[in-house]
């Protein structure tokens, strides 16, 4: 069982991202303030979660939660400040439209940049252990596969509505046979090494 809070006499806000290690898409990262009894069998790291779990937690988190945002910063964006910059913006952005301001921060992972003078903790695997950090990281999952899903519609050859952008073996593929989209970040390294173009 997860951890309801670090503090109880501050209100918290658990904060993670989905989509960090993409070649297609946005970053999304999500801020979410559950209240102090919350607890729940199911709700941990998205990654641990199938995708139905997480179709249902999303609706529970949503109506349980004190305050909760979602939160995009697009691939050209990323291009232009890099992913880590761009996950912590997201991340701020979450945060920053919160309708209950939070006291203190849960960050999952290592790198945070301080947002307005709320203190804050990172903590690797953290949306393993605090159940505000993995409400954030379903929603962030969830938000950003819809959104993955929904550019998949645009553009079926990436297979989107299945890697959600990830560098799998098809995407990178498909990359070679089609080129790039819109949606690609061009700072990424989006072609696999070992893949060779036959010009004979």
């Amino acid at each position: 069982m997860l951890k309801s809070y670090l503090y109880n006499n501050l209100i918290e806000a658990g904060c993670d991202e989905a989509g960090r290690g993409c070649l297609a898409g946005p970053v999304v990262a999500s801020a979410v303030i559950l209240p102090k009894k919350f607890k729940h069998p199911v709700l941990n790291d998205s990654k641990k979660l199938t995708a139905r779990q997480r179709t249902s937690l999303r609706d529970e988190i949503i109506s349980s939660a004190i305050s909760w945002k979602v939160a995009f910063v697009d691939n050209n964006e990323i291009d232009e400040m890099n992913i880590l910059r761009a996950s912590i913006k997201a991340m701020h952005i979450a945060i920053e439209n919160l309708e209950k301001e939070p006291q203190f921060l849960l960050i999952d992972g290592n790198r945070f940049y301080p947002y307005k003078n709320i203190e804050y903790k990172t903590i690797i695997k953290g949306d393993s252990l605090y159940f505000s950090i993995a409400a954030a990281s379903v929603l962030a999952k969830t938000f950003r596969d819809e959104f993955m899903e929904k550019i998949h519609l645009e553009f079926p050859e990436y297979g989107w509505n299945r890697n959600k952008g990830y560098p799998t073996s098809a995407h990178r593929e498909a990359i070679l046979k089609y080129g790039i989209t819109p949606y690609h970040r061009k700072s990424f390294n989006l072609l696999d090494t070992q893949l060779k173009i036959d010009f004979f």
